[in-house]
C-alpha cells in the first residue's frame, strides 16, 4: 500500500472527530434555563388548580348550607301538613258527630211515629218540619257507555198529613230518558 501525503493537507486520523456543539458552560446555562421555565409552569399550573378547587370547596359549602336550610324547611312544612291535618281531622269528626246526632234524632222519631201513629199525626200537624227525602244512584254495570247516569230515586218518609207536593223538576233538555224493561231510569247526554 502506499501513502500519499501532502503537507498542506490536515492528517485524517482513524479515530471520527466530533464538533462540539456546545460548549460545557453554555450547555449548562441552557439547561438551567430549561429546568427553571419547566418549574414556573408547573408552579402556574398547581396555583391554577388551587385556585379552581379553593373554588370547588367554597361552593359545595355553599351548597351544604343551603340543603341544611332546606331540610329546616321541610320541618316547617311537615309541620304545617299536620296543623292543617289535624284541623281537617277535628272538623272530619265534628261533622261526623253532629250527623251521628241528626241521624239518631231521625231514627228516634221514626221510632216514636211506628210506636204511636195517632199521636205522631196529632204531633206532626202542629210541626212544620219538611219531610226528609234521600237519593240513590243505581249503576248498570254492563253499560258500557261513560256518558249514562242513573236517575236518582227519592224515597219519602210517611206522611201523616196530605201535604201538596211540588211537582218535580222538569228533565233537562240535554238528556234523554231511556227506561228500561226491569224499570231502570237512565239518562243520557245528547252531544
Amino acid at each position: 500500500m502506499t501513502t500519499i501525503s501532502d503537507p498542506h493537507v490536515p492528517a485524517v486520523s482513524a479515530e471520527p472527530i466530533e464538533p462540539q456543539l456546545l460548549d460545557r458552560d453554555v450547555s449548562r446555562s441552557r439547561l438551567a434555563v430549561v429546568v427553571g421555565v419547566g418549574l414556573t409552569l408547573f408552579a402556574v399550573l398547581n396555583a391554577t388548580a388551587a385556585i379552581y378547587l379553593y373554588r370547588g370547596i367554597s361552593d359545595l359549602r355553599t351548597v351544604e348550607g343551603r340543603l341544611e336550610e332546606l331540610g329546616t324547611f321541610e320541618q316547617r312544612i311537615v309541620a304545617r301538613l299536620d296543623t292543617v291535618n289535624n284541623g281537617f281531622q277535628s272538623r272530619f269528626e265534628k261533622l261526623d258527630s253532629q250527623l251521628q246526632g241528626s241521624f239518631n234524632e231521625i231514627n228516634g222519631s221514626i221510632a216514636r211515629l211506628e210506636q204511636n201513629p195517632s199521636s205522631a199525626r196529632d204531633d206532626s200537624s202542629t210541626s212544620t218540619a219538611e219531610p226528609v227525602a234521600t237519593t240513590s244512584t243505581v249503576a248498570d254495570a254492563s253499560s258500557n257507555n261513560s256518558d249514562v247516569a242513573a236517575e236518582p230515586a227519592a224515597v219519602d218518609t210517611p206522611r201523616p198529613l196530605k201535604r201538596k207536593s211540588a211537582a218535580p223538576p222538569a228533565p233537562d233538555p240535554s238528556y234523554q230518558r231511556t227506561e228500561t224493561p226491569d224499570g231502570k231510569v237512565y239518562y243520557r247526554k245528547i252531544n
